[in-house]
């Protein structure tokens, strides 16, 4: 008998959050792992989950891929690398999936990139931003959908360089995300201004920020520019420390990821003016593609996506599109179908580089205004993705031959 007992038990474990493609497993569905931080992180993966679940029912409604429905096999690996490799393991081994998806935070990424590597299993990476995915440590079975942090900090750094801020001071999580992103703002915005300095590093641990003493530390430095990596709670906290004692007044501030609904709303109407940043003013584009997803999003789920919502549609129509090209369902089959992949998205179209795996897909850029008492992105533009990516010459450098 399934009791009350039965039933907290069975939520303590890391359980299928989700199967979707009908009431049953039959003969002719193609069985997609999916693994991410569900409950880690809420307020990007539950949008992300929506947009993969609006994006696999559209398709199978369409009939599928060459007439085989999709079937999500989806796990919450709790925020733990552990976790997402033994899932991964399982849902290979036990499951039989051809592939697979997800994962947020890049320490996972990186420890579900190297199963993908050691095991032969193709992973599409669609969330982790750290560069080391498809470079560093890229291995031939793994992709990655979302623009990487070397391609929004250089975004960011064009921006930044406008202002003629010359002394500048970062912020970012001690983690393989933050420090790729300083990295990348610091050798971007050096190519385009080498007469900027970089005067004060802060690295708090992720999601323990300590935002008084990180405040005082960058306001002693007295940088012209901030470059912010912080994000959820931490970057809250930073921003409301901040602004109560005028850290940001009169500076320039670059800040990655904090014009994305998920960053951007809870900050209400203290969401700094004038920051410049990535994001996604999603009530604002107008372009066809997108407005056909906002409104079947809104129509299913009955809110506009957020960041994750597009990134988790996009990843399975880009599943779906591999799945379509692929000339078998083995793993050497998979990548070949991957390289060179073009899709159209809300986003536009996109590419997976042969060269190393990463997409084109691109961010929006703009700064942070205050409308009705909450932040939206204003002066926005899209910057696509390709436009931000370094040669292929340096790529080569950047990438194991593997």
């Amino acid at each position: 008998m399934l009791t009350r007992r039965n039933l907290l038990s069975l939520a303590g474990g890391v359980l299928a959050l989700g199967v979707v493609a009908g009431s049953a497993r039959a003969a002719d569905t193609i069985r997609i792992g999916e693994i991410n931080s569900y409950t880690r992180l809420p307020a990007f993966t539950e949008p992300y989950r929506k947009g993969w679940q609006l994006a696999v029912e559209e398709i199978n409604a369409k009939g599928g891929v060459n007439g085989h429905k999709l079937e999500v096999i989806s796990r919450d690996d709790g925020g733990k690398p552990g976790n997402a490799v033994k899932i991964a393991e399982e849902l290979v081994r036990k499951d039989k999936v051809a592939l697979i998806a997800g994962t947020f935070f890049s320490h996972i990424g990186l420890a579900v990139a190297d199963f993908a590597k050691q095991n032969k299993v193709l992973f599409l990476a669609a969330e982790p931003l750290s560069d080391a995915v498809v470079w560093a440590k890229g291995n031939r079975y793994t992709f990655r959908l979302r623009p990487s942090t070397y391609m929004q900090a250089a975004m960011l750094a064009r921006e930044a360089a406008k202002t003629g801020a010359k002394k500048w001071a970062t912020v970012a999580p001690n983690y393989a995300y933050g420090k790729d992103a300083v990295k990348a703002f610091k050798k971007v915005l050096k190519s385009i201004d080498p007469s900027v300095e970089f005067v004060e590093e802060q690295w708090p641990p992720l999601f323990k920020i300590d935002a008084g003493s990180t405040v005082r530390a960058l306001e002693a430095a007295k940088p012209d520019g901030i470059f912010n990596v912080t994000f959820g709670g931490d970057l809250a906290k930073f921003v409301r420390e901040g602004s109560l004692r005028g850290l940001f007044d009169g500076r320039t501030v670059a800040s990655l990821l904090t014009g994305e609904p998920e960053y951007l709303a809870p900050l209400k109407d203290e969401a700094p003016e004038g920051w410049i940043v990535t994001g996604y003013p999603v009530e604002q584009i107008t372009d066809p593609a997108h407005k056909a997803f906002y409104d079947a999003y809104k129509g299913k789920w009955g809110e506009a996506p957020k960041t994750g919502s597009l990134v988790g549609y996009n990843t399975m129509l880009a599943v779906a599109a591999a799945l379509k090209r692929t000339k078998g369902m083995d793993a050497e089959s998979l990548v070949a179908a991957m390289e060179g992949l073009k899709l159209s998205t809300p986003s536009g179209e996109i590419e997976f580089r042969t060269i190393d795996h990463q997409s084109t897909m691109g961010a929006w850029v703009g700064r942070i205004g205050l409308k009705d008492g909450k932040g939206v992105m204003v002066d926005w533009y899209y910057a696509p993705g390709a436009d931000y990516l370094p040669s292929d010459d340096e790529v080569r450098k950047l990438r194991p031959a593997n």
